[in-house]
């Protein structure tokens, strides 16, 4: 992709998620995510329906006069955007990739935590480490973020979520608002998730294409493991087959619930071909 391709596809982007921040979900996103707590602002002089636990009694006995302490929410905090770039996030059945939308919504929660002056970080992952963008502020560090998004080329194909949830809560120490989207057909992560949620705010948001869930009768059919790079032949028109792959999505998507639910995580369920606006937005409602 050229430079020119590459910076129109970025501002297609902010333009169509800053909007989304801006109006939908800035104050959700506020009032879901709290500061880290109550700092010292002002001292005033006392008014009707003020809570007398706030006087200043030795500015009150000065003055002889009530006066009350001022409080503001110590807003600044910490946003990772965990996202998987592995191989299965290169599917889509529908107008769109995986990768796609995981990049609109990650752009989004980015532009909502800019708009409540917070910092943002990246880490893409696979099965490694891919690239670590320490977090911080600022309209040109989202843009950085999403053109990092839309071209960087992974090295390996295949998903640890386990690996990257521990690499992330070795390098942020304080306590962060941390995203993990990815497809999550995987597992092997529920005991790291359940240790990192105990020090950071962890939401799983996950996003699947409906091809995911039910094969359809094709017949025989050459299929591609995005992940391992493997050509093989399934057929389709056996029943077997087609239960066994649902079988297999249903599995993963209940390890994926079970997981976040028992570590106090939140979930959020996505398919491509839905409005994943209206499923953040619902999150935010019912969190906030």
């Amino acid at each position: 992709m050229d430079t020119k391709e590459l910076l129109k596809k970025v501002r297609k982007i902010e333009i169509k998620t800053r909007r989304l921040s801006n109006h939908v979900f800035g104050g959700e996103y506020h009032s879901t995510f709290k500061g880290k707590g109550m700092t010292f602002s002002e001292v005033r002089n006392y008014q009707f329906g003020d809570d007398v636990r706030s006087i200043d009694w030795n500015v009150t006995a000065r003055y002889n006069e009530p006066f009350v302490k001022v409080f503001e929410e110590e807003r600044e905090l910490t946003m990772m955007l965990l996202v998987d770039v592995s191989g299965s996030e290169l599917f889509g059945s529908q107008k769109q990739f995986k990768k796609e939308i995981i990049t609109e919504i990650a752009a989004t929660l980015a532009f909502s935590a800019t708009q409540n002056n917070d910092k943002i970080g990246l880490l893409l992952f696979t099965d490694q480490m891919e690239l670590f963008i320490p977090p911080k502020k600022g309209r040109s560090h989202v843009l950085r973020i999403i053109r990092e998004l839309i071209e960087f080329k992974p090295k390996a194909k295949q998903t640890d979520i386990s690996a990257a949830l521990k690499y992330v809560t070795n390098v942020i120490k304080k306590k962060a608002i941390i995203f993990v989207l990815s497809d999550f057909m995987t597992d092997g992560y529920r005991h790291t998730l359940k240790i990192v949620s105990g020090k950071h705010d962890v939401t799983g948001i996950r996003v699947y294409d409906e091809r995911e869930q039910n094969i359809p009768n094709l017949g025989l059919v050459q299929m591609l493991d995005a992940e391992t790079g493997e050509l093989i032949m399934v057929n389709t028109g056996s029943k077997a087959v087609r239960n066994a792959y649902a079988t297999y999505f249903r599995e993963r998507e209940n390890y994926f619930r079970e997981s976040f639910s028992k570590s106090g995580a939140g979930i959020i369920s996505s398919r491509v071909d839905e409005s994943y606006v209206k499923k953040l937005l619902g999150y935010f409602k019912t969190r906030g």
